[in-house]
């Protein structure tokens, strides 16, 4: 097999579960219906592991664009394979998300909710404040991006590092993942996304593509930073201009999130 299908099929195995206990846990009449976030949390973390396990021997297992684009940043991987990488796993990203409909069929229409609907194939903010819900994907895949490049650097009793990536996944869900849904990941949210909007689910509504560009450059930012941050700070290499400039972006970022936050708080004072 390619390195091209195996990112296909891992990024497919990797939606096929973690949208797959998304829907477990939301849809109307499921057995799994109101499992909760723990439940959601350790799914995706497993659904990454078995992902790994499928085809990290073929491709190196990336299934994320934001890890393809932080190792190619680093030096390790070719930058000329990162377009059909990221093809791959929006192709898989897809493939994965049509699957879990059609498993759910049947609740799709029992489910009044459209909103539930979406978050099964996609990410969106609990509480909407712009810049502070990309900086909660920057920062969340800063930390996938940084643990993936030190895990790596251990030596593990084979076959055991996709498990250990596998828990990092649920930590950071656990830990990061109720301010915009960890998302982390460009074609976890932009490939299951297309899939809602064209797929014929009962009763959907939109695909609130207003929100769609945060999942995508959050995690290409933070997974950029994450590699050079690790270079900087654990392999002493120079400082280069793109982490500074990266820094500079993050920093306006933050400030931005706090006077929106202070906005906000604000108008809720004077209406009440």
């Amino acid at each position: 097999m390619s390195a091209f299908w195996g990112e296909v099929i891992g990024t497919m195995i990797l939606i096929v579960f973690g949208g797959g206990v998304c829907a477990a846990v939301t849809l109307k009449d499921s057995y799994a219906q109101n499992g909760g976030w723990i439940v959601i949390a350790f799914g995706w973390g497993f659904a990454v592991a078995m992902g790994v396990y499928a085809v990290g021997e073929i491709s190196g297992a990336h299934l994320n664009p934001a890890v393809t684009i932080g190792m190619a940043t680093v030096g390790a991987f070719e930058w000329e394979n990162v377009a059909s990488y990221i093809t791959a796993q929006m192709l898989g990203a897809f493939l994965g998300a049509a699957l879990v409909y059609l498993q759910y069929l049947p609740h799709w229409g029992k489910t009044e909710d459209p909103g539930a609907k979406l978050g099964v194939f996609s990410t969106g903010p609990a509480i909407k404040n712009t810049p502070a819900n990309l900086f909660s994907e920057i920062f969340g895949t800063f930390i996938l991006v940084l643990a993936l490049l030190f895990i790596g650097a251990n030596e593990f009793t084979e076959g055991l590092n996709p498990l250990i990536v596998g828990f990092l996944i649920v930590a950071i869900g656990l830990s990061l993942g109720g301010t915009t849904g960890y998302a982390i990941n460009p074609a976890r949210d932009l490939g299951p996304r297309i899939a809602h909007f064209v797929l014929p689910i009962r009763g959907k509504g939109g695909s609130n593509w207003s929100y769609a560009w945060i999942p995508i450059l959050g995690p290409i930012i933070g997974g950029t930073y994450g590699g050079l941050f690790y270079q900087i700070v654990f392999e002493k290499s120079s400082i280069s201009w793109v982490f500074w400039a990266l820094t500079a972006v993050i920093a306006l970022i933050t400030i931005a999130s706090f006077l929106q936050d202070k906005t906000s708080s604000t108008s809720s004072s004077i209406s009440a």
